[in-house]
């Protein structure tokens, strides 16, 4: 069973948080007490608000246009989410196709090959997407903050409690140094290739990743 108290590292940062009280619920929790639109309704105004960030980027995207485009009011929008930069960074994750919280396989391989699986039919909207958005990030603080708290942070916080899943079963020792660097393990799957080799990381060269770099640096080869 899980301590009360549990550390959390956030790609080599740590903080200790109660297991029962993790902000990302505290903001869902929130989001849907004072939420009046039904899963669906919510689901197609997502879609529209990545569909408009293909078309326009998010310098170009507006309030007005995801309102005209989901004959919502304005009103609405800002009642539900504070600003463009937290709509959009909450449409990406809630139009994921599998969020990380969902996967357990029962062994460390079989998860991250899972995430893999899962995430290769997004990948390509939403590396494109995600280009943009870390552009945007660059000049707008309350986008990259919101990108952050709403998207990055809830993955990290999946991510360490299936990584603590594989430590619970014995398969990585707590003590593992290459724990606190995951996080920074798996974005360089995603920044080094392209760079090195010109090339978009496939569903291929990730598994061999996975194999080649992730569980051999934790001791779980």
């Amino acid at each position: 069973m899980l301590e009360e108290y549990e550390t959390v590292s956030f790609g080599g940062r740590r903080r200790a948080m109660r297991t029962t009280d993790r902000p990302t619920e505290d903001r869902d929790t929130a989001r849907v007490r004072r939420s009046r639109l039904s899963p669906e309704r919510e689901r197609e105004l997502y879609e529209a608000v990545l569909e408009l960030l293909g078309e326009v980027g998010y310098d170009g995207l507006t309030m007005d246009a995801v309102a005209a485009r989901t004959r919502s009011s304005k009103a609405t929008l800002y009642r539900q989410w504070k600003g463009k930069p937290q709509l959009v960074a909450t449409a990406l994750r809630h139009t994921k196709p599998v969020l990380l919280e969902g996967i357990d396989t029962g062994s460390l391989r079989g998860d991250l090959r899972e995430i893999v699986r899962c995430s290769e039919q997004a990948h390509e909207r939403d590396s494109g997407l995600m280009r943009g958005l870390a552009h945007a990030s660059h000049d707008n603080p309350d986008l990259h903050e919101a990108l952050r708290e709403l998207l990055i942070y809830p993955e990290i916080d999946a991510l360490n409690v299936l990584l603590r899943r594989a430590v619970d079963r014995g398969e990585i020792a707590p003590d593992r140094p290459a724990l606190n660097y995951v996080v920074h393990m798996v974005c360089g799957a995603f920044i080094a290739r392209p760079l090195v080799e010109g090339r978009q990381p496939d569903q291929t060269y990730l598994l061999e990743y996975i194999d080649a770099v992730i569980l051999p640096a934790l001791g779980a080869a």
